[in-house]
């Protein structure tokens, strides 16, 4: 059984965007996995001390971090399992997805969720989120959140690309899923996961494929759940 340590909420959900983009991966290759929680205070510890951030992966003797690096290991070890790129432009187009996403979508919605996320915590972690995010933002919390509207408007501005591409097509590569849609999805599903489900209309072509996403592998993503 493989291992895959994600920082988790009070309920256990899964709330790492990184996270799910290995989630996701795991799934499509047809390969079995477990969770184990983590919080901020004891990523350090994973595997004798030798991470500072999730996701970690554990395959037998193998343990590897960083979620592109997780999926480029899992296409490399698994060749007869479903492809998760096509060829070497499958593999930089998804490079290109990595960083439209930790680019142009993360920060706004780091802005918009970094109070659903403070509510979802521990009461350990609340108290490091609260002063690594208030540090980096110079505000509180309380008036980063006062932001979220306006934040909306550049998110929605940003998503334009995905939705003209998903208006003629049911997934990002295509006829079929492959990792750029899981790094996407990866994305919104951290929203999602910490209770921001009104960030698309329902109507919205990129919020239709976001379901289409989380019916793939079983229902258990609509509740933030591994598997």
């Amino acid at each position: 059984m493989r291992t895959l340590y994600s920082l988790c909420g009070k309920a256990g959900e899964s709330y790492s965007p990184h996270v799910w983009k290995v989630i996701m991966a795991l799934h499509h290759k047809q390969l079995d996995f477990a969770i184990e929680p983590v919080d901020f205070s004891t990523i350090k510890g994973i595997e004798g001390g030798a991470f500072n951030s999730v996701p970690v992966l554990r395959d037998g003797d193998r343990v590897l971090g960083d979620s592109f690096d997780i999926c480029e290991y899992l296409e490399e070890a698994y060749p007869d399992a479903p492809r998760l790129f096509e060829g070497d432009g499958g593999r930089r187009m998804a490079r290109f997805f990595e960083t439209y996403c930790l680019t142009m979508l993360h920060p706004p919605l780091s802005v918009i969720v970094a109070m659903d996320m403070y509510n979802v915590m521990s009461e350990s972690d609340q108290a490091y989120f609260r002063a690594k995010r208030e540090e980096r933002f110079g505000v509180s919390l309380e008036t980063l959140a006062e932001r979220g509207d306006s934040e909306r408007e550049v998110l929605t501005e940003r998503l334009v690309p995905l939705r003209k591409t998903l208006e003629d097509q049911p997934w990002i590569c295509g006829d079929k899923p492959l990792f750029p849609d899981y790094i996407v999805f990866g994305t919104l599903q951290w929203c999602w996961v910490v209770g921001a489900r009104d960030l698309l209309d329902k109507d919205d072509p990129v919020q239709r494929w976001f379901s289409r996403c989380q019916d793939l592998f079983g229902a258990a993503a609509r509740d933030g759940l591994a598997a």
